[in-house]
């Protein structure tokens, strides 16, 4: 079996947040108020090499971890191929994977909160944009905005 190993003699943030910018969701982890832990995968946007964003309702568990703890960890995968190595009687896995910490805030300024929804619509519903003034004059004040801030370079790895 061979080691795992970075993937790439590029900068291991740079190829951290590649993973994460082709990955469809990106799992988010973060501590309920009684302790136990909450991880679910959403869809976010990231606006430069230290800032994600997600929208969610103005109200629901997701928020209340934040205001609990605003620490949170990213995860994401971007490839994953399991395969049977005939040549080595081997059941393995190839992957793209990554992981970063960040620290998340409720985003309350409407201009920060347009730009992120935004970034979301782009990336995921880039062939709609013409209709997202529209969406957003209507849903803007109704949409939680959040941002998560990392707090430490993401790391990757992979198994090629």
């Amino acid at each position: 079996m061979r080691p795992m190993r970075k993937a790439s003699r590029r900068h291991p943030a740079d190829w951290a947040l590649e993973v994460f910018d082709k990955a469809p969701y990106i799992t988010v982890s973060m501590t309920r108020p009684d302790g136990t832990p909450y991880g679910l995968p959403l869809s976010l946007a990231r606006r430069d090499d230290i800032t994600f964003y997600f929208h969610c309702a103005g109200e629901g568990e997701k928020l209340d971890c934040i205001a609990h703890c605003p620490v949170v960890s990213l995860s994401a995968v971007s490839r994953c191929s399991p395969r049977y190595e005939e040549d080595k009687n081997n059941f393995t896995e190839y992957y793209n994977s990554a992981i970063a910490l960040g620290r998340a805030e409720i985003v309350t300024d409407d201009t920060e909160k347009t730009e992120a929804l935004r970034l979301i619509c782009e990336r995921f519903l880039p062939d709609h944009m013409e209709h997202f003034d529209a969406a957003v004059t209507r849903s803007l004040q109704r949409t939680a905005i959040v941002r998560i801030t990392l707090t430490e370079p993401p790391v990757g790895k992979s198994k090629p």
